[in-house]
């Protein structure tokens, strides 16, 4: 078989395609997610802590700072200076944080759904004893009688 006719019968599989939906979707979920950080959380967060902007929590780790450049993360980056971005890290720790509680409850609810699904289906009853096993206990049977 050759390579092409190969990859052809592993991409019309239906996982393949499941996954390249599951990754779309999951793509579109973290911007959801990270918007929801970026604009509802962080700003609620900010205001506790005394600041709206975490992506400006930064130490600069030189002492060599070029003249004119803001002390902004953008412009301090930009300019090639070492810095230790605390504050981003924090906002992608806290987005990190949500997405991985919202998939824990979406797997805990599948997880639900599913042994109840299982639980409402009636059990199967035994499967019936096989020809050798009937004949082996008439065997038994007959030569536990007295004679």
């Amino acid at each position: 078989m050759s390579m092409m006719s190969e990859f052809r019968q592993f991409a019309v599989k239906g996982n393949v395609i499941d996954l390249a939906i599951g990754v779309i979707i999951g793509a579109a979920f973290g911007r959801i997610v990270e918007s929801l950080v970026r604009d509802m959380v962080m700003p609620i967060v900010g205001a506790i802590f005394g600041g709206l902007d975490f992506s400006n929590y930064f130490i600069v780790l030189s002492s060599r700072v070029p003249e004119g450049v803001p002390r902004t993360y953008e412009a301090l980056t930009k300019a090639g200076v070492p810095l230790l971005a605390y504050g981003n890290f924090i906002t992608v720790l806290i987005n990190f944080l949500i997405l991985a509680f919202i998939i824990f409850q979406m797997v805990r609810l599948f997880n639900r759904a599913q042994r109840m699904v299982i639980a409402d289906k009636p059990a199967a009853a035994p499967a019936a004893p096989s020809e050798d096993v009937l004949l082996l206990r008439e065997i038994r049977d007959s030569l536990r009688r007295p004679a």
